[in-house]
């Protein structure tokens, strides 16, 4: 009896706590106490001990917490990334960037673009109830925008924001009489004197009388590629230093506007809207790149803006400045473009017929005659009046170029001292 209750004392009672039915533990554990700290204990506390001084550690010093942290969050971005792309979805993009790049573009070029007021006379041809004509002179006004580059006060804008004379039947527009400018965070108005306007490639110079003023940065347009940052600034609808973002659609477009000119431009998808005419196209460094110039509309056309490449302007703006218009070389003729079918039908070759000659021109003067066709200028081969102009414009007034032309079946080469265009 001794012996069992002996034994039974070994025992303890203990609740479950799931089951609440007494479970039996036997004391012979504590028996062994000593032995379990030193072989298991011991050692799992010196493992934790040394893990938490190692990782404070880490922790304490900034360039391996850094370490751990960016390891840490891109093997997280990785992850996420990979389930994104297998889910078919793209992770969120931040636009910070791009806002900043808008606002330090937008903030470097505002100071230098202007608003431009032209004012001009409208003569109306009208016919009385009798038949008579009866004119009338109204005042009309048109807005635009232009470019400052110089600290002296000129500016550069379109030929068609200043130059507004025109007529028909029906009515006769003058010059301008008046042109005014607003400048950035200015409410005067300045008058402005125009300079110097070229047609031809739709530019014009007006000045102001103000020092002082902030001239745009020129970038190089012709290092421009389709695909990058471009910010359309300027007057549209004469809502003063307007930005319209976008990007560069193409370079080098051909266009013809509708007075049948043909220019070579730059495409954008920012919005350029009437009175941006003359304003900057930027890059994003706040740079021009362009000049606005005219835009593309009609159902089913939208964001096709075109702006003239800054490098095509620079000798264009100093001839302006310098002689009130600019010196071209001169040919001295008319002539018509002769496809294969036309040729065929006059028994004449492709190229340029020749229509007229001005008296005393450089075409004159080398012996160019009436009927003939010219096939080559300086050893190319031309089908085209614009062909044959755009190898002229790579000469100076004064240069020689050579030209062959088919005279009755015949072909002769013949060297022009290049004039000056009346």
């Amino acid at each position: 009896m001794e012996e069992n209750e002996n034994k039974s004392s070994n025992f303890k009672t203990v609740q479950n706590p799931r089951t609440y039915k007494p479970i039996y533990e036997d004391n012979s554990n504590y028996r062994n106490k000593s032995s379990f700290g030193k072989t298991i204990f011991l050692p799992f506390l010196s493992g934790v001990l040394g893990c938490a001084v190692v990782i404070g550690t880490c922790f304490g010093v900034p360039s391996i917490k850094s370490k751990l942290f960016n390891g840490f969050g891109n093997n997280i971005s990785s992850s996420n990334n990979s389930k994104n792309l297998n889910s078919g979805y793209v992770s969120q993009t931040s636009l910070t960037n791009y806002s900043d790049t808008a606002i330090y573009a937008a903030n470097k070029i505002l100071p230098s673009i202007v608003g431009i007021k032209v004012e001009y006379s409208v003569t109306s041809n009208i016919l009385s109830i009798f038949g008579r004509s009866n004119n009338q002179t109204s005042t009309a006004s048109a807005s635009g925008s232009g470019i400052v580059i110089s600290e002296d006060g000129y500016i550069l804008t379109n030929n068609h924001v200043v130059a507004s004379s025109s007529s028909d039947s029906y009515y006769q527009i003058s010059e301008a009489t008046k042109v005014s400018v607003t400048l950035f965070n200015d409410e005067n108005e300045y008058e402005a004197t125009i300079v110097g306007t070229d047609e031809q490639t739709d530019l014009a110079v007006i000045k102001i009388d103000k020092s002082d003023l902030h001239p745009a940065e020129f970038a190089d347009s012709d290092s421009i590629k389709v695909g990058e940052f471009a910010m359309a600034v300027g007057n549209p609808l004469g809502m003063q230093s307007s930005v319209t973002c976008g990007i560069i659609s193409a370079v080098n477009r051909e266009v013809t506007d509708s007075d049948g000119k043909n220019f070579t431009l730059i495409q954008t998808d920012a919005a350029i809207n009437s009175g941006n005419s003359g304003g900057a196209l930027v890059n994003s460094e706040g740079k021009v790149v362009g000049i606005n110039t005219l835009k593309l509309s009609g159902t089913g056309v939208e964001g096709m803006g075109f702006a003239i490449p800054i490098n095509s302007t620079t000798d264009i703006t100093s001839q302006l400045i310098q002689y009130s218009k600019v010196k071209r070389p001169y040919i001295g003729i008319s002539g018509m473009d002769l496809s294969e079918e036309v040729a065929k039908a006059n028994k004449l070759v492709v190229g340029v017929y020749v229509k007229s000659i001005e008296d005393f021109s450089a075409a004159e003067k080398a012996g160019v005659k009436i009927g003939d066709v010219i096939i080559e200028a300086d050893g190319k081969s031309i089908k085209t009046m614009d062909e044959l102009n755009e190898i002229k414009n790579n000469h100076q007034i004064g240069d020689e170029m050579t030209i062959k032309v088919n005279r009755n079946g015949q072909e002769k080469d013949l060297t022009l001292t290049l004039g000056e265009q009346p």
